[in-house]
């Protein structure tokens, strides 16, 4: 509970600075309200699954999550309310003691989303992928957003990646699979998860 109610105040406060040195005191009352909006349903999902340990370990994930990750953190915590808001469910025993929050149901049938420390539509035979990308934001805080849409823009327009792409198992003969098989796997924080667990789409 202790984190619950903690996180949703770091939320309104980081709205509140945000807003304020966006917009003076108008822009704090607006930062501080988006910050509740956001923040209560997160430390919810974080109180009510028990989703940090209540030891050292726990103590550190969270403090991480919720400073030099907090972009990431306010970013899933986006994701989650749209989640809920939408009826999708959270997955409390996966949750539990893992210092993420699991939904149900995903974005795409065929793929797990995370966002932060959400992971959306995960299995067991995927969660270890996911994993990676809350590990990634985590160890690279306010970077990791802005490197992961900068290697997707760059592979996007210069498709180095035709280099050392799988041609015969994975051909690009539609546009959609230009990027479902093409830039996607080869961003360098997918390449990294798929090696760690998974097969990149064929």
């Amino acid at each position: 509970m202790v984190f619950g109610i903690l996180s949703a105040v770091v939320h309104v406060l980081a709205g509140a600075l945000l807003g304020a040195a966006a917009g003076g005191g108008p822009g704090l009352a607006v930062g501080a309200v988006a910050g509740l909006l956001l923040g209560v349903p997160f430390g919810w999902a974080v109180a009510t699954t028990g989703a940090y340990r209540p030891d050292v370990r726990g103590v550190l994930l969270f403090a991480v999550d919720h400073t030099w990750s907090l972009p990431n953190t306010v970013l899933g915590a986006a994701f989650l309310t749209g989640h809920l808001t939408a009826g999708h469910r959270l997955d409390r025993n996966t949750c539990r003691h893992r210092g993420r929050i699991n939904l149900v149901e995903g974005v795409w049938p065929r793929y797990a989303t995370t966002l932060g420390t959400v992971c959306a539509g995960a299995s067991p035979g995927t969660q270890r992928h996911e994993d990676v990308h809350v590990l990634q934001a985590r160890l690279l805080g306010p970077l990791y957003l802005p490197l992961v849409a900068a290697n997707w823009v760059l592979f996007t327009v210069v498709p180095v990646w035709l280099l050392w792409h799988d041609h015969a198992n994975a051909p690009i003969d539609r546009f959609r699979r230009y990027f479902e098989v093409g830039v996607y796997p080869h961003t360098w924080h997918e390449a990294i998860a798929y090696r760690v667990q998974g097969r990149p789409p064929q």
